[in-house]
């Protein structure tokens, strides 16, 4: 059984939590989101995640719209993006139940040896969860707030075994992309060259409280624009696992952004001048030779708190009627 099938066999529902019990490592660590974080045990992953989430969504649904795998330094991975669906039946640590239908976004990369699940790395966009339950606490977001859709080309889990040179193809087309992210000259957008790695009217979907945009110029006003102006001095690394299959690429660092807060304007706030790093996941689409959809992750509540924000803190202040027994 491939490794594909037993990531399925422990996904982010009832199932999930069932298979579990035979994939697990006894030293098995998940990281997690804040309030979550890091819990080691094996039984992390059903207790400390599943647990939670199953309560809040007692007929959750993992439905998978990414699911690649591939080696990366320390071993076999899996990573996978795509949103916990169903009734929010109950709170979840601290976001009020809404008693409707509301989807969880998530991204998630697993290491494996011999068969069992040894490391997870794992965003939950609580923040979406909080804009649909009405009690975001923070600015507007600048992109539009919507429940991300799958691939445009449906085809973002297959079983199949892949052409080495195709996963390949996608990766040196990132990594060429991210090379050209570093020479931003600190004026202006144009320095990194992004219209020689990126579809014309290219998807970017970013978490909730940043926004979804298409195409260049709303995605550099949206996103980059105000990022850069708040993290001019940003720099990559720490990656936790890189891969590529057929035209698609996860990558994830664990802090893989470190930078100082010194411009203002992002999610609102002004300049902390603190020095912050940033849990962040993204999985591209490549249409071709050039890069036509991304799935972006950011651990928004944790590097909040680096900034001096307490995410939860300040929703339940908000919004007392909304979080009344």
């Amino acid at each position: 059984m491939d490794i594909k099938m037993r990531r399925l066999e422990t996904g982010m529902d009832a199932a999930g939590r069932k298979g579990a019990a035979g994939r697990v490592a006894a030293d098995y660590v998940l990281n997690g989101p804040h309030p979550l974080n890091r819990v080691e045990g094996e039984g992390a992953f059903a207790d400390a995640l599943l647990g939670p989430l199953l309560e809040s969504f007692p007929h959750a649904q993992d439905r998978v719209d990414i699911l690649l795998s591939g080696q990366w330094a320390n071993g076999a991975w899996t990573a996978s993006t795509g949103h916990v669906a169903g009734i929010f039946a109950a709170p979840l640590w601290g976001i009020p139940a809404t008693g409707h239908v509301a989807f969880l976004r998530y991204g998630r990369f697993d290491r494996w040896i011999d068969g069992r699940m040894v490391e997870t790395y794992l965003i939950l966009d609580l923040p979406g969860l909080m804009m649909q339950a009405g009690v975001w606490p923070m600015a507007r977001p600048l992109g539009a707030f919507l429940v991300p859709p799958g691939p445009q080309t449906h085809d973002g889990v297959v079983h199949e075994p892949a052409t080495d040179a195709e996963g390949r193809k996608s990766l040196d087309l990132v990594e060429a992309m991210i090379a050209g992210l570093m020479r931003y000259d600190g004026q202006s957008l144009t320095s990194m060259r992004m219209v020689d790695f990126w579809t014309r009217d290219f998807w970017w979907y970013g978490p909730a409280p940043i926004g979804s945009f298409c195409g260049h110029a709303d995605y550099e006003r949206g996103h980059q624009g105000p990022f850069l102006t708040a993290f001019p001095d940003r720099k990559g690394g720490d990656h936790k696992c890189r891969i590529g299959e057929r035209s698609y690429v996860a990558s994830t660092g664990w802090p893989s952004v470190r930078a100082t807060h010194t411009g203002g304007g992002w999610l609102g706030l002004p300049p902390t001048n603190l020095p912050v790093t940033m849990r962040i996941m993204d999985f591209w689409r490549r249409d071709g030779d050039l890069l036509a959809e991304n799935w972006v992750f950011i651990d928004i509540p944790e590097l909040l708190l680096q900034m001096g924000v307490d995410l939860f803190a300040r929703m339940r202040e908000l919004s007392p009627v909304a979080l009344r027994p």
